[in-house]
């Protein structure tokens, strides 16, 4: 019986094309995400601004394939994170051994977006769903949304979770592909810190005028 096997130097291009392909579909998500709150935080402005956006978006047909498309690079940046993330208990385990012997910061930087990646993974899901299915976008239809007691709830999870993953993410990419130098790291990740607490707090400001928008 012949076996086949793939060279290391072949294994060696994949992964590093798979490690760049998720490279470029986080950097698109971390710049989707932050037009995304920046577009929806509009109805902090005026209701009547958030609509006319999501109006553009619709006439254009972007919303309707631009969301698919999102949601598609959304689930491809998964699994190719995936490749990297133990499964098995047992995996899981070492992961934690390790993180708790070696106390190294940014290991427990990778710890922490592998955990929130899960849980984003299905909230993501639902959220895009939800507004995929009920198109088009109008502040009335976000605020009844908020307003129903669930969903407020909901984004009061997925609001800090998908920051602060966008956020170790973005710092991540820099460090890893040689953007940010090692004795920049600790500038580049208070930055990282203060632009992560501006969009927390931008979307609970956005929160906060959904609860209280008159949608009568």
């Amino acid at each position: 019986m012949s076996i086949s096997y793939a060279p290391a130097g072949k294994s060696g291009k994949w992964d590093g094309a798979l490690d760049w392909l998720q490279m470029l579909s986080g950097v698109s998500l971390i710049l989707f995400m932050w037009c995304h709150m920046l577009l929806v935080s509009s109805v902090v402005i005026s209701p009547n601004v958030m609509n006319a956006i999501a109006h553009f978006f619709e006439a254009t047909g972007m919303a309707q394939v631009g969301g698919p498309l999102i949601f598609l690079v959304f689930l491809t940046h998964f699994v190719l994170a995936a490749r990297k993330i133990p499964f098995r208990a047992d995996g899981q385990k070492t992961i934690w051994q390790h993180a708790r012997m070696m106390r190294h910061g940014d290991t427990w930087l990778w710890v922490v977006q592998v955990v929130s990646a899960m849980i984003i993974l299905v909230m993501g899901s639902i959220h895009m769903w939800v507004i995929l299915t009920d198109l088009p976008i109008t502040a009335a239809k976000s605020a009844a949304r908020i307003q129903g007691g669930f969903w407020a709830v909901f984004y009061l999870i997925l609001l800090p979770l998908a920051e602060l993953h966008v956020g170790i993410g973005l710092y991540r990419i820099g460090v890893k592909w040689g953007f940010v130098k090692d004795k920049e790291r600790p500038k580049f990740k208070r930055s990282e810190n203060m632009i992560t607490l501006l969009f927390v707090g931008i979307g609970l400001v956005t929160l906060v005028r959904f609860l209280f928008l008159s949608i009568n």
